[in-house]
């Protein structure tokens, strides 16, 4: 049975470089992103760190489904659901940080 995952959009500066992921454990998965812990990926070659914006579903496969669909999407899209629960653009790592991993 699946457990559920995070999809979430990070970037360097607010209308900056946009990065989608996915992920069962989305603190650990931010701090990776702060800490360049894959130092060739596509989110450390343009810094993008800042989480700007996520979203919960109950399982993976959902998770991946969304995914693709935002990742599919435009730009604006993309922007237009951050702004829609993040409209400065603020790092929302400190909202996580804290949640317990299971």
């Amino acid at each position: 049975m699946s457990e559920g995952a995070w999809i979430y959009i990070t970037t360097n500066k607010r209308d900056g470089t946009l990065y989608t992921g996915v992920t069962s454990e989305l603190p650990n998965r931010i701090i990776q992103h702060k800490d360049k812990f894959y130092p060739n990926s596509f989110s450390a070659r343009y810094n993008c760190d800042k989480l700007v914006y996520y979203e919960f579903h109950d399982s993976i496969e959902e998770a991946i489904a969304r995914e693709k669909q935002i990742k599919a999407g435009s730009r604006q899209k993309k922007i237009d659901l951050i702004e829609s629960i993040n409209q400065e653009w603020n790092d929302l790592y400190d909202e996580i940080k804290d949640w317990s991993v299971s």
